[in-house]
């Protein structure tokens, strides 16, 4: 059985396990942290970083690169939208979610989650809200912007544009801050919806479970 390297609080692994769930494509998840990896894990993935997708000789790090390989080899459903115009948006959004959205999101989680739960460091409340009020607004009104009245971003289904933009928004929900829905009213019921698919719904579940035993 093919085995995906990493662990669940990743939103680029969530990223790996949604389309996984979408396409149902059974797996294995071997936990691997991203911080101090082993020399061993890196001949798998030589940037050190998670996730990294094993099956039998075929190794392929990144999460991007995974979900592009898996569209290739279980192609129903295409997370990738047919027409060109809508692929190259939807790679776009990808791309604008797995750096600038997890850049705003991740460091309220890093504080209140890895911080405080697993390394019992104190959390640094003034680092929280400079991100919240000097950096997520200008990322979070960008995708405000983009969504319009579309029910999904890219190809007027759901796409990768939906599972890498939702992801980051999960971390930050553990991260225990929530979306203005009153600034950003379009972005907050796009991401409470992706967040009530079936694929999306069972990890956030079971990520809860793991956070609430620590």
């Amino acid at each position: 059985m093919p085995v995906l390297h990493g662990v669940n609080a990743s939103p680029f692994v969530r990223k790996v396990r949604v389309a996984l769930a979408e396409k149902g494509i059974d797996y294995e998840l071997n936990p691997v942290m991203p911080m101090g990896v082993s020399d061993e894990y890196k001949q798998k993935s030589p940037l050190g970083k998670i996730p990294c997708w094993e099956d039998g000789d075929y190794l392929l790090p990144d999460s991007s690169c995974i979900i592009a390989y898996l569209d290739k080899t279980h192609p129903n459903p295409s997370l990738y939208p047919s027409d060109a115009a809508s692929f190259g948006r939807a790679v776009w959004y990808e791309e604008y979610a797995d750096t600038k959205l997890v850049e705003v999101c991740t460091p309220v989680f890093f504080e209140r989650v890895v911080k405080a739960r697993i390394l019992k460091q104190p959390v640094d409340e003034e680092r929280i809200a400079s991100v919240r009020e000097n950096e997520q607004p200008p990322v979070f009104d960008y995708v405000e912007g983009q969504l319009a009245d579309r029910e999904y971003l890219a190809g007027g289904r759901f796409s990768i544009a939906d599972i890498a933009t939702a992801s980051p928004f999960v971390n930050l929900m553990h991260g225990g801050a929530t979306l203005d829905a009153s600034r950003w009213p379009k972005l907050a019921a796009y991401v409470e919806r992706i967040h009530s698919r079936p694929s999306f719904k069972a990890l956030i579940e079971e990520e809860k479970a793991a956070f609430s035993g620590q």
